[in-house]
Formats: structure tokens, sequence, C-alpha cells
């Protein structure tokens, strides 16, 4: 895949600055950049996002590897994957998201918010109310509903980085455990 809309130029000391914390700049700043308001819009919500701590920081960067795994976003699963490295997270675990249903390192609730991950990713959403008892009966109201805008946040940056044909930039090639490929036999979000 080759990207759809062309590179901004970035201003010189926001460049700099992801190069120093992140070694490149990330292609969808760049892409974002052709229309700077919404790329800021953007950058702060993405920042809000990150700093909610209702929701235990694991499950929610493994949901938004499910959500990039299902929607075929090779960027946002490169730099998640990163993310769990950075944030000393489980990267056993976390290099298993891709194939989740088919791997035994995952808990009872880690199993059921990468279920609630794909199931708001599917088109249409197909969360059942059983699961989302057991999630909120686990992580109470507060956690799963950051919980569900953190998958709702991370839909519309896979779809939007997929849209705009941007791919893998090669974070993840810092983590030692490589990261898992999804099964053949699972699809892409369903399309009704």
């Amino acid at each position: 895949m080759t990207l759809r809309i062309p590179k901004a130029e970035l201003p010189t000391e926001m460049r700099e600055n992801m190069i120093k914390h992140l070694g490149a700049v990330p292609e969808p700043d760049e892409v974002l950049w052709n229309n700077p308001k919404l790329a800021e819009a953007n950058k702060e919500f993405a920042a809000k996002v990150g700093q909610w701590d209702a929701a235990d920081a694991s499950l929610k960067t493994f949901a938004h590897m499910a959500v990039a795994a299902q929607v075929g976003c090779s960027w946002c699963l490169d730099v998640n994957y990163f993310m769990a490295l950075n944030q000393n997270l489980d990267l056993a675990k976390a290099s298993q998201v891709p194939r989740w249903r088919q791997s035994e390192v995952f808990t009872p609730l880690e199993r059921d918010v990468l279920e609630y991950a794909e199931a708001m990713t599917n088109t249409p959403p197909t969360v059942t109310d059983e699961l989302s008892k057991r999630l909120l009966d686990r992580l109470g109201p507060a956690a799963l509903v950051e919980l569900t805008t953190v998958i709702g946040f991370a839909n519309m940056a896979t779809r939007c980085n997929t849209a705009h044909g941007i791919t893998s930039q090669g974070y993840s090639d810092a983590c030692e455990i490589p990261l898992a490929g999804r099964p053949e036999t699972s699809g892409v979000a369903s399309t009704a």
C-alpha cells in the first residue's frame, strides 16, 4: 500500500521533537498536517486519551491493538506494540494480540476486553448485553466508559490510517519478541 495523500511539511520544531522522542516522524502526523487545525485537534485529543487512568493501561493498549489487527492497520499495531514496550507492559501478551483467540496467555478479563474491542469494530457493532455486563461487573462504570471511548478512538485512527494508505514504520522492531501475525481464518471487520 502507498500513501494516498501526500505528506505535508511539519514545522521544524515539531519534526525535531518527534524524531527526538520516537526516532522518526509518524506518517499519520505528516498526512494530517495537510489540515493543521485538524492535526492539532487530533494530537490534543490523543494526548488526553493517553492521560485517562480509570482503565488499566494494558487493557487499553491491547484493545487498540485488537482493533488495529481486525481493521488491518499495520501502523497502529506497530506503534502500539512499541508503546507497550515503553510502558513496561507484558510484551509476551502484547505480541499475541493479533491472534488472541488462539493464544493461552490472556486472562478471562483480557479476553473479554479483546472480544469487546472486536465487537465494537464490527460493522454493525456486535456488542452483547452479556459481554457488557461482565466488563461492567469487573471494571466498573468509569473504566468501561473509558475503555469504550478508547476503542472508539482506535477505530477512528485505524480506519483513517488505512484509508490514507499509512502502513507500519518499523517502530516495533525495537521489541525483542516479534509481533504475531493475524491468523488466516480471521478476516477484517465485517461490512454490512
